[in-house]
């Protein structure tokens, strides 16, 4: 049907309902896909929060490690410093 520059198509309620409902299902797609690639951001937001914390975590326990090994050789020096120093001062007091 060839229409004329003026003139106007008119649609069938079945035509109109069919369009609803194509653009109803597109948009819901629409949303759908909006919201799928909403959670993968808030996914993705949870988990580089997660590495950060992680590795934070990492570094304090190296940093601990490194201390209480610190700690501990300086025990091991003061055991021996104070053994050596009451050796030799019994020694000399004796």
């Amino acid at each position: 049907m060839i229409l004329k520059e003026n003139s106007m198509r008119y649609y069938s309620d079945s035509e109109v309902d069919f369009l609803i409902d194509e653009i109803i299902e597109a948009a819901m797609e629409a949303i759908d896909q909006a919201a799928g690639e909403a959670a993968r951001a808030a996914v993705l937001s949870m988990v580089e929060r997660e590495a950060v914390l992680l590795r934070e975590n990492q570094r304090l326990q190296n940093e601990s490690e490194a201390i209480r090994k610190t700690v501990f050789r300086n025990t091991v020096i003061t055991g021996l410093l104070c053994f050596a120093s009451g050796l030799i001062a019994g020694l000399i007091f004796k």
